[in-house]
């Protein structure tokens, strides 16, 4: 899940030079990414909420989709939530310094940075709570290089939660079938 994260950070199209985990992280990262947005049920979504969260809208569905994952975790895995997360965390604050079959990899610092903040903050619990959509929108929003008000993105949520359920529902459904 590290590896997958990392895809957010990695520009362009040659990481050959990453270890193969890492590269094979960012490449399902990649996947999934160009899975939803290309999905015809997320581009409808999407142009709905652009007008609500211009520039950002697609965004923000991810971070939907992020907290209706969490919020309905046990829908889609046999495993705890609690436990899933605390699995992550433990192997998350090992990946400073790693080996990956001999090769040396450490990750970027602003990468690390992240990850400490997650985890000192108890980020990924408490994503299935508004609260959690609302703190990942509004530290999103600052790192963003562009004017935006993707900090508004909970209350666009709660106005459109159904909607957006169902989306996510229906999208999960087709996502699982994809990359079985």
């Amino acid at each position: 899940m590290v590896a997958n994260l990392f895809g957010d950070f990695i520009k362009g199209k040659d990481y050959t030079y990453l270890p193969l985990i890492v590269q094979k992280g960012v490449l399902l990262h990649r996947q999934i990414d160009d899975y939803i947005d290309h999905h015809p049920l997320v581009t409808q979504l999407r142009l709905k909420l652009y007008k609500s969260l211009p520039k950002i809208a697609g965004i923000a569905i991810d971070l939907y989709f992020d907290h209706l994952l969490a919020k309905n975790w046990s829908k889609f895995s046999s495993h705890q939530l609690n436990d899933f997360i605390d699995g992550f965390t433990f192997y998350a604050l090992q990946y400073e310094n790693l080996v990956f079959s001999g090769e040396d990899f450490v990750y970027p610092e602003h990468f690390q940075t992240l990850i400490k903040t997650m985890v000192e903050h108890n980020f990924l619990k408490r994503y299935k709570y508004l609260e959690g959509l609302t703190m990942a929108s509004t530290g999103l929003s600052k790192r963003i290089s562009f004017e935006n008000n993707l900090n508004e993105a909970t209350e666009v949520f709660v106005s459109n939660e159904k909607e957006i359920t169902t989306v996510f529902y229906q999208f999960m459904e087709d996502a699982i079938n994809h990359f079985k």
